[in-house]
């Protein structure tokens, strides 16, 4: 029978503010190095990888052929996942921290580098989805380590705050990804940037590694780590367990819940910042420079809206606002779209703007939520299987399904009822995890 744990915190030695404060910011500098990293290529696929890699056929079959790359990396999350956060609640959060951080680093940087299809053919393609995968499985790892590291340091009343500083590290990336993409068109021709100004962000990803050598040298485990590790070498020797199969075992449900709950966020969010980038540019004839600096601005705003929604989640509940964010995604997914389809700056703004604040509201709460969902010793674990089969369902499909959706019917509201369709499962999913919640 599958339950929720309770997640009260393990007693421990607090630790000094300075060194929540050194963890805090880097964990959230490793979020926002890493979903850079994952973003650039989002970006790149909307506007050169089908042409380039996936050069035959019409110009739709090169971006769902570009987009499908793009999907393979939300597959190998998951992979990412299972191991971290074995190893992670095993042998601590830090060290997969540090090696999903190099990973990315080597698999974006071999992008950058990676000779076209006209240079060396069909292993061209094939290498472009070997990066990707592993990049996949690199923030398959990273997410559960960085949220752990912040919200297991997190002061008594406030973890839900420091739990929205890791999830900062996606309107970071965003901004960073459109900004050196905006920066790369600027100062070049479309020639020079489809040859190699594209390349650019890429390479970009070689400072990643600098942080993992930070991270490495300057940054503790978690307290909470330290007392867990106890508990589970006594039970192993007991038990002979592991993370995972207490998992697989006991609250496998909790893990598909919190999956189920969380995969409209994942999906709306690569919709707006790729699929919409995609549709406007080559569907409805709008600039690309003026489609990317609307993404770019909205993201910014979530940097104020996700650490409000956190806080306030710290003193009404996460369940609550979580809820909300859900709600209000599957109610402005028609809306949306049909400002979208005016072809008007001002009204994608509009309609991309309001939809990126329900995002917000939903994305400020869930780290912290996850978190509290699973005991310490199998925190690592059971949190990042729910976000990566969130990621999986929602994210990495989302906007191959978007352009298939939209060649099969020819408008839009299909996507429109894809996200209410996800949404309406995410409220199922919350009103489970909130019976339960009670139930305890």
């Amino acid at each position: 029978m599958d339950t929720a744990p309770s997640a009260q915190p393990l007693t421990t030695t607090a630790p000094a503010d300075g060194n929540r404060r050194r963890v805090a910011t880097a964990a959230a500098l490793a979020s926002a190095v890493e979903w850079y990293d994952y973003f650039v290529f989002g970006i790149a696929a909307a506007l050169v990888l089908g042409d380039l890699y996936f050069p035959a056929g019409s110009p739709t079959a090169g971006v769902l052929a570009s987009f499908a790359t793009f999907a393979v990396g939300f597959l190998a999350r998951p992979l990412g996942g299972i191991v971290a956060g074995q190893l992670g609640d095993k042998r601590g959060r830090k060290p997969m921290l540090v090696l999903a951080l190099t990973l990315m680093g080597l698999a974006t940087t071999g992008i950058g580098l990676l000779p076209t299809y006209e240079t060396i053919g069909v292993a061209a393609p094939i290498l472009l989805v070997l990066f990707r995968v592993l990049q996949g499985i690199a923030v398959g790892a990273q997410w559960g380590g960085a949220m752990l590291m912040a919200t297991e340091y997190a002061p008594e009343g406030k973890r839900g705050v420091y739990g929205s500083f890791v999830q900062l590290g996606v309107p970071i990336g965003v901004v960073t990804a459109n900004t050196v993409f905006l920066l790369a068109g600027a100062f070049t021709t479309d020639a020079q940037f489809a040859a190699w100004a594209w390349r650019v962000p890429f390479l970009v990803g070689l400072f990643v590694l600098v942080l993992a050598w930070y991270i490495h040298t300057r940054v503790e485990e978690t307290p909470e780590f330290r007392e867990a590790e106890k508990k589970l070498a006594e039970k192993e020797k007991a038990e002979q367990s592991s993370p995972l199969r207490t998992i697989l075992r006991g609250h496998l449900g909790t893990v598909l819940l919190a999956g189920g709950s969380f995969a409209v966020n994942t999906a709306t969010f690569y919709i707006i910042i790729t699929g919409v980038l995609d549709y406007t540019t080559r569907e409805l004839g709008m600039k690309k420079s003026a489609v990317l600096m609307v993404s770019l601005c909205i993201s910014l705003t979530q940097l104020v809206l996700i650490p409000a929604a956190a806080a306030l989640s710290d003193k009404i509940g996460r369940i609550r606002i979580y809820a909300i964010g859900a709600v209000g995604i599957g109610l402005w997914a028609v809306p949306m779209f049909l400002l979208i389809d005016t072809g008007s700056l001002l009204w994608l703004a509009v309609g991309t703007f309001v939809t990126s604040c329900f995002l917000s509201i939903m994305y400020g709460p869930q780290a912290a939520l996850f978190a509290e969902l699973f005991t310490p010793e199998m925190r690592y674990t059971g949190a990042s299987l729910g976000y990566q089969i969130a990621a999986v369902l929602g994210g990495g499909l989302a906007p191959f399904i978007m352009v298939l959706l939209l060649e099969t019917t020819g408008t839009s509201m299909a996507v429109s009822g894809y996200i209410i369709g996800l949404s309406v499962i995410a409220l199922l999913s919350i009103k489970v995890l909130a019976d339960r919640a009670r139930s305890r």
